[in-house]
């Protein structure tokens, strides 16, 4: 999005509602063809009705607008009115001090804002200069100023959406709105339309939105709203209503005591006057102005913008930036800071560091960032006597307990009871061991290829810098550098490294917002096995299994799906406890008949069926190393400081605590009735979650 100054507000009307419209109802009310677009014509007719697609009022900085701001307020016109008397009666010494006061003060307050406003002018041009669209039946790239309402856009990943657009097709696609909605992760789009004329912003996922970055995936979308009509135009119309707001409290204070003190000095000129009987002559007269002019403070303004600079410089060094000295007073005036947590409380570095399988318990993940460096550790109990201490485990065993204390971010657990009524608890030793290829079991083996396989996003070692990078979700990062950790990473898995059996994705059914899930259909190239991974919430993934495996392939137990999330229900609120987002994640073989069709064409709702419950992960989220110092910070000033996520309740909470946002003692009973999706939960004063 372009910004430039322009006056007429040509470009800003009424939109529809159309994210409830559906495909053919926008075509038709755009008056525009998914097949040609529009053409050259049309365009530029268009463009004439609805202006070009910039943003108002947003032009270079007026350095004569900015000097005069800071010589209209009440004090400085008094200032100036008094170097005119001293000027009248010859007082120059006065005058020239007075001069020099107007002069610092104005000097400081202009400088500071000429350099501000020419900071956010070079932040105006960070936008997409061109867009990809279909006209006359061509794909062709024009600049984004010319976008009009009914141009068929294209997007792929790493473009900026140049104006809104209604999309009619998508393909695994993602865009970062955190611009519009704060939202720190990228946000998955769909086609089919909505009913609600009032969703809110974020839920409207069939939209895409102006200066919005791509992150993943690629579509195509139809403009409906260029310019100030755009989401991004209409906050930006209301930034500059907010610049013609009234005065700020200290501002209007000093109006109202220069007012003050320019009556005290009438009254004192009329005084002295009074007492010589208004026989005026010229020492009457200095001596009434030397005591009119001793009223003013002409140090004050000098004073205030003096300290103000300092404020902005101490900003500044903070990163902050403060395009008018007046602002530091509302900023200073704050008593509630609404905070986001995904990215803004939290690093945004999604790591796995916990799995649980049925029949096995808890395994820790070590190692954090995106470096595929890290062991995979379980605590087994040992007999005493019956198992030497260098004895080898193989986890196609059950083990005797679920109970692991501890990650390496030093997440303390809680123990819970084993899956498994019929299990011995006789053993009194334990041991840590390290999972690998040597001594995995067929679950964990199959957990760790499904978190590899089931994901569209991957890893990469950047040999100039030597820093690892991923590219796509982060939670799908997350568990791509898990399954790397094992060296079964998705390049692994998918070439002929001879290590593991070769794999390759037949079909991929993306990430739906609706559903809360994504799966795969894979194929082992050794064997010819054809599978189906499946990944995705809890309470979306548990319907579509009827068994769960335990430790060996052939230790498959017929479960209902009540029966199977009340016995997860314990597993999921202990890492939930711990800060860790938890995710279910499940498989099943496709049958004889099924390998011989075109998946790809195949209905999502008969291929996500019959599946067999693996095992859950839970993905931390680590707090930026300044949060807590800021939070405290905060508090010693009386500021309170609220977090808003969509997380569980309880890994809220787990946040909250780490943080400093909730102490350690501060109860969840109002979470403990969030049963339902689409809820606004309050755990306190201080933490909300909307599920």
């Amino acid at each position: 999005m372009i910004f430039r100054s322009k006056k007429a507000d040509k470009n800003a009307r009424t939109i529809k509602p159309y994210h409830c419209m559906d495909i053919d109802q926008v075509v038709d009310d755009l008056n525009v063809s998914l097949d040609t677009g529009l053409s050259a014509s049309e365009a530029e007719y268009r463009l004439t009705i609805y202006g070009i697609n910039e943003m108002r009022g947003g032009g270079r900085p007026s350095a004569f607008k900015i000097l005069v701001r800071q010589l209209t307020n009440i004090m400085v016109i008094i200032l100036v009115a008094a170097i005119v008397v001293a000027f009248v009666t010859k007082d120059w010494i006065e005058a020239g001090v007075l001069i020099g006061v107007i002069g610092f003060n104005t000097a400081v307050g202009f400088f500071q804002e000429f350099k501000a406003e020419k900071t956010m002018d070079s932040l105006r041009k960070m936008s997409s200069p061109t867009s990809r669209v279909l006209r006359s039946g061509q794909q062709v790239v024009v600049p984004t100023i010319d976008l009009v309402p009914g141009d068929i856009l294209y997007l792929e990943s790493g473009d900026v959406v140049g104006a809104d657009c209604r999309l009619f097709e998508v393909f695994n696609f993602d865009t970062d709105e955190a611009l519009l909605t704060g939202e720190a992760l990228p946000i998955s789009k769909r086609v089919a339309a909505f009913s609600d004329p009032e969703l809110p912003l974020g839920d409207r996922t069939n939209l895409s939105f102006a200066s919005t970055t791509v992150t993943k995936g690629r579509s195509k979308g139809i403009v409906y709203a260029t310019g100030m009509s755009s989401e991004v135009g209409k906050i930006a119309k209301k930034l500059m209503e907010t610049n013609k707001t009234k005065k700020t409290p200290l501002q209007k204070s000093l109006d109202k005591m220069a007012w003050i003190l320019l009556a005290i000095a009438i009254i004192s000129v009329l005084i002295v006057f009074g007492a010589n009987k208004f026989k005026i002559n010229t020492d009457v007269l200095l001596y009434a102005i030397g005591l009119a002019i001793a009223t003013i403070p002409e140090g004050l303004v000098a004073v205030v913008t003096l300290i103000m600079s300092l404020g902005v410089h101490t900003l500044a060094k903070k990163r902050a930036l403060v395009r008018q000295l007046v602002a530091l007073e509302s900023l200073g005036s704050i008593t509630n800071i609404c905070s986001d947590k995904t990215g803004t409380l939290t690093q945004a570095k999604m790591v796995m560091v916990r799995a649980w399988l049925p029949g096995e318990g808890f395994f820790s993940v070590s190692g954090l960032g995106l470096e595929p460096v890290g062991e995979i550790t379980k605590k087994v109990s040992l007999p005493r006597v019956a198992r030497p201490s260098n004895a080898v485990v193989n986890f196609s065993t059950p083990s005797h307990t679920d109970e692991v204390n501890g990650t390496a971010c030093s997440i303390q657990s809680e123990k819970v009871q084993p899956l498994d009524d019929d299990r011995s608890t006789a053993s009194v030793d334990e041991k840590t061991v390290t999972v690998d290829a040597t001594n995995m079991s067929a679950s964990f083996r199959r957990l760790a290829e499904a978190a590899s396989l089931c994901s569209m996003s991957e890893i990469k070692h950047n040999a100039e810098t030597g820093e690892w990078v991923g590219i796509g979700d982060p939670t799908e990062i997350a568990l791509q550098v898990f399954a790397s950790k094992l060296s079964m990473g998705k390049p692994q898995l998918t070439s002929n490294s001879g290590a593991h059996d070769r794999w390759s994705v037949v079909c991929e059914y993306p990430f739906d917002s609706t559903i809360k899930r994504m799966s795969v259909v894979v194929r082992n190239e050794s064997t010819g096995e054809q599978l189906v991974f499946l990944k995705g919430a809890t309470e979306r993934v548990v319907p579509c299994c009827t068994g769960r495996q335990d430790g060996d392939a052939d230790r498959i137990t017929d479960v209902t799906p009540n029966a199977l999330q009340s016995c997860l229900d314990p597993r999921i609120e202990q890492m939930a406890r711990d800060g860790l987002r938890v995710l279910s994640i499940a498989y099943r073989p496709l049958s004889s008949d099924e390998c011989i069709k075109d998946m790809s064409k195949a209905n999502r709702d008969d291929v996500e069926v019959g599946m067999t419950f693996l095992g859950l992960v839970g993905i931390y989220d680590p707090p930026r190393p300044e949060s807590h110092p800021s939070v405290m910070e905060c508090y010693r000033a009386g500021i309170q400081v609220t977090m808003l996520t969509g997380d569980h309740p309880e890994t809220a909470a787990a946040i909250a605590r780490q943080v400093g946002i909730l102490q350690s003692e501060d109860s969840l009973s109002d979470a403990k009735e969030a049963n339902t999706d689409h809820q606004v939960i309050s755990l306190g004063p201080t933490v909300m979650t909307a599920r």
